[in-house]
């Protein structure tokens, strides 16, 4: 059928038009040519596909059978030219994006209402989970780039780069009055009603790290999913939570909740874009990920 192709493309024109002139005027050739390849397809396939009327070219029973199919493909064809079209003009397609709850929230969302206000023709897809979760699905190339933080176990194929810092910190309410403005010891959490986050998430493990290299082990009060239920358990006085300090931003500064203090300071953690540079992007994932990062070229 490759061999033949052009001469079915002349086919669909004269079945169409109903004329040899007409097809050839479409075509930009001669009508010679077109005849000659009506001829030779008919011999390929020896049949007859058009009756030579004084109106024009009429198809036959085989001819019409044949155009029916012919028609289906072109108009395919024909549509997939104008997606790619689309696609390149970034006005169709699809960008595939992994994301925590945190970096979602307080990073990524700004951007992605840009992004829809540029190119409102193109779908944006986030599947939501903690670090491991999103580093899962980009192996498995669910996603095409994700929004992390760190840590996170590297891969030779991951490219990465630092766009934000995020700060963790332990807060409470008036239940736990008595420890503001204290300075305090990590040790101290062993003894208090903790509200954690369970420990499928890097900033769990960040945290439980952290605490271990300095001599402390938490047996937590609660573990929760989501960083919000921290916040609203802590609310409730239910115990001290844990979170991205940007969770609690509000009621820091309302003053409901408080910062506990330590003589030691948990450093600052970073938001990560990172994808697998072993596959590349499609021009609609290349462009949010430009506007993402902007003119940054931290690795």
């Amino acid at each position: 059928m490759l061999e033949n192709f052009e001469y079915y493309k002349v086919f669909y024109h004269v079945g169409r038009l109903g004329s040899i002139t007409l097809a050839a005027k479409e075509l930009s050739i001669s009508q010679p040519a077109v005849s000659q390849s009506i001829h030779q397809l008919e011999s390929a396939l020896s049949c007859t596909l058009f009756q030579r009327t004084a109106r024009g070219m009429k198809l036959t029973s085989e001819g019409a059978l044949l155009y029916r199919y012919v028609e289906r493909g072109y108009q395919e064809f024909d549509l997939g030219e104008k997606r790619l079209k689309q696609l390149l003009h970034l006005d169709a397609g699809e960008v595939r994006i992994g994301a925590s709850d945190m970096t979602l929230r307080f990073f990524l969302l700004p951007y992605l209402e840009k992004f829809h206000e540029l190119h409102p023709g193109i779908k944006v897809t986030v599947t939501n989970g903690p670090t491991p979760e999103t580093l899962s699905y980009l192996d498995r190339d669910l996603i095409d780039f994700g929004v992390i933080s760190s840590p996170f176990s590297e891969k030779e194929n991951y490219e990465f780069h630092e766009v934000s810092e995020i700060e963790d910190t332990f807060v409470a309410a008036r239940r736990f009055i008595q420890y503001k403005n204290k300075m305090m010891d990590y040790k101290d959490l062993e003894s208090l009603p903790l509200i954690m986050l369970d420990g499928k998430s890097s900033t769990r493990d960040y945290v439980d790290s952290f605490l271990k290299d300095n001599g402390v082990t938490i047996q937590p009060e609660f573990e929760l999913a989501t960083s919000d239920m921290i916040v609203q358990f802590t609310l409730r006085n239910l115990g001290v939570g844990c979170v991205v300090k940007s969770f609690a931003k509000e009621y820091l500064e309302s003053g409901v909740l408080f910062e506990l203090r330590f003589n030691k300071i948990l450093p600052k953690r970073n938001i990560c874009v990172v994808s697998d540079k072993s596959r590349p992007l499609s021009l609609a994932a290349s462009e949010l990920l430009r506007l993402i990062l902007g003119n940054d070229d931290h690795r």
